[in-house]
């Protein structure tokens, strides 16, 4: 799989006919990805109240999950668990359309700060936020515009609870 560079975030992974079942995977996906980049990051820096704060990211991360999740039950309820939904994510990339080990390879250093995490936390928040309501947009089915935007929204509310979060602690 290619990996989407900062010119052309998610346009290789969502084409605009998407069904909305491809649009939760996909959203699910990069969710997981962010949470499972959260989590190494984590464990890879000396400082608490850095670890704590990556912690309490990859937390929300699973929050997202979850409610993509139920939103695709919705669509599908013959989905009986979890376990069975995940294995149809073949993608490894988080939102912002890298790979989980490019990201962390880049921004390792910015990383290690309360405020450097916030401010990458801030930017793929942006971006995932930006690529949902492109796409909203360029999306034909009403459903699956619908969902986008919810998502879209998701994004939003999250990313203004991290930049209280940078008031507060940067």
């Amino acid at each position: 799989m290619t990996t989407a560079g900062p010119a052309d975030m998610g346009m290789a992974f969502l084409k605009g006919d998407e069904a909305p079942e491809e649009i939760i995977v996909l959203a699910y996906a990069m969710e997981k990805g962010l949470g499972r980049f959260y989590a190494i990051v984590s464990q890879q820096t000396d400082d608490k109240e850095v670890t704590d704060l990556l912690t309490i990211l990859s937390n929300v991360e699973e929050l997202h999950k979850k409610m993509l999740f139920n939103l695709y039950l919705s669509i599908d309820p013959s989905i009986s668990d979890n376990k069975t939904f995940e294995s149809k994510i073949v993608f490894d990339v988080m939102e912002g359309g890298f790979t989980t080990e490019e990201f962390l390879e880049k921004n390792k250093p910015t990383m290690q700060t309360i405020p450097g995490v916030l401010d990458i936390a801030m930017m793929l928040e942006t971006q995932a936020m930006d690529l949902y309501l492109r796409y909203s947009q360029k999306i034909e089915e009403d459903r699956s515009k619908k969902i986008l935007y919810d998502i879209a929204e998701e994004e939003k509310a999250h990313l203004g609870s991290l930049g209280r979060l940078l008031e507060i602690k940067g």
